[in-house]
């Protein structure tokens, strides 16, 4: 069974954010606002998402 995934989007900019927060954009592997990324659905990557969560949007792919 495939496993589920994600749809991730920047929606914020990370100007004036802490670095460790920028860090973990790019390690979501988003760019510039509104850049997307489709990313399994694992407990790692959730972990991310809730560490910068008034940065990113999330959907269902």
């Amino acid at each position: 069974m495939a496993q589920k995934q994600i749809k991730v989007t920047l929606v914020r900019s990370v100007i004036g954010t802490k670095s460790d927060h920028r860090a973990t954009v790019r390690g979501l592997g988003l760019g510039k606002v509104n850049s997307s990324r489709v990313l399994l659905d694992t407990p790692e990557v959730r972990g991310m998402i809730r560490k910068v969560d008034y940065l990113v949007s999330v959907s269902e792919a």
